[in-house]
Order: structure tokens, then sequence, then C-alpha cells
């Protein structure tokens, strides 16, 4: 109840900024998904695997990356979905397309999988924003067939597993700095003999390959904070500089 009432909250703020201050959306500059390495140490993708215009157009992505990151031996895979979302509202007047991040424990429902286990564990490995960062871990089922998953939401410097959060921060960001940028980030290994804990270590050995290089896929607000920072002390050194 008290989730319910501070989303709630903060969507009537939200609604309130967006007439009164944000009508500006920020768009930070980044690097396109296009130039990401498919080759990370023992990993290597194939190939790119790319939507259909309907479903790219239903999930509202800005930039993405879909690959079945694989190692020599026949078990060692891991699919990773990378998702930019680089504006989260629709524009004032409406349109046809949802631009929200979607929530994968409510899609993939939709999809055949079943969701039998899930939880909110800690994730430690290099380049998350935080450490450790909590994150979402469930295992899904479609027949006899398992996997397990890896998920968060990124967004401006932060790692954030529950929905509710995510709408807070970006109401929050929304006020503050007129982005609403973020990204999904996820991982999902097949597990062979209900070995799950095998299924966990290729996640981690490949997100420790893939999450220190998200920084110029995925901005940071620390990136931007610093620069404008950086560049006042600057002008203000100048003008010191210049007087008499």
């Amino acid at each position: 109840m008290l989730k319910a009432l501070v989303v709630l909250g903060f969507l009537i703020a939200n609604l309130y900024v967006y007439h009164g201050f944000a009508r500006t959306q920020v768009l930070p500059p980044r690097e396109e998904f296009a130039s990401f390495p498919l080759q990370l140490g023992a990993w290597s993708c194939p190939q790119r695997e790319f939507m259909d215009a309907k479903t790219l157009a239903n999930l509202g992505a800005s930039d993405y990356l879909i690959c079945e990151f694989r190692r020599a031996d026949p078990t060692g895979s891991v699919g990773v979905y990378l998702g930019y979302h680089e504006t989260q509202i629709r524009e004032e007047g409406g349109g046809g397309g949802e631009n929200a991040i979607h929530a994968p424990k409510h899609c993939l429902p939709g999809s055949g999988w079943d969701i039998i286990a899930h939880s909110v564990v800690e994730l430690d490995i290099p380049g998350l924003p935080q450490q450790p960062a909590l994150v979402n871990r469930m295992v899904i089922a479609k027949g006899d067939a398992r996997q397990l998953v890896y998920y968060w939401y990124q967004t401006q410097g932060r790692v954030i597993a529950d929905d509710w959060q995510k709408i807070v921060y970006l109401s929050w960001d929304r006020a503050r700095s007129g982005r609403t940028d973020g990204a999904l980030v996820r991982f999902t290994a097949p597990v062979f003999h209900k070995d799950e804990e095998a299924a966990e270590r290729r996640i981690h050995e490949l997100a420790s390959e893939i999450v220190p290089r998200l920084d110029a896929y995925v901005p940071a607000a620390a990136r931007r904070t610093v620069t404008e920072a950086s560049a006042r002390r600057a002008r203000e050194q100048d003008l010191t500089s210049r007087r008499p």
C-alpha cells in the first residue's frame, strides 16, 4: 500500500513538473549499440539479431542489442538483451508508440514462459554503478526447458531492480535534469540438468565483460554533471585570470 501511495504521489508530481517546468527533453550523447564489440574475451556473438518493425514499435526502444554470446563448449551460451530508451514519455499530444521500458516479469508469461522462481539478489561485478547492486533473478520454464534470467534497469548511473523505484526515479530525473532515458539490461542462460549454478557462472562471466562497457552506451548522470561543473570552473578561472 505504501509503495502504491509513493508511486501515485510521484506521478502527480510528474504531471505538475511536466506542465510547469520540464517540457524540454534532454537527450544525452552516447554510442550506438551498432559499435558494441561482438568478441569479448572467450565469448563471441556470431551475428546480431534484429526485431521486426512491429515488435520494435511495441517495445519502444530507440536502440538495442540482441546477441547470443557463446564460448567454445556447446553449453556455454548466454543471451543478451540491451535495450536503450532515449525517452520514456510520450510527446505532448499523444501518439501511437509506447516508450516506457517493459518489465520482463510481465512480458515473459505472454511469450509462453512461466516464472517458477523470482527474487532480488545482490550482484557484484566490475562496472556496476553500485557495488554491490540489487538485480532481479528469475528461473523461467517452457515445457521441459529451463532458463536463468538476470535483469535490471540502468538509468543515469543507477541500477534498479524494482518497477516502482523505476517510476519514482523517472519522475525525479525528469524534474531535475529533463532526462527520462534509461535501459533494460538482461542476461539469459539455459539451465541444463537442473544445474542453475553453472548457468549462473556463465552469466556472471559474460556480464563481467559487458557491464564495464555500458557507460558509453547508457549515459550516467555523473558524466553530464561533472562536465558542466568542469566547464563552469574553467569559465570562472578564465574570468579571474582576465581581471586586472
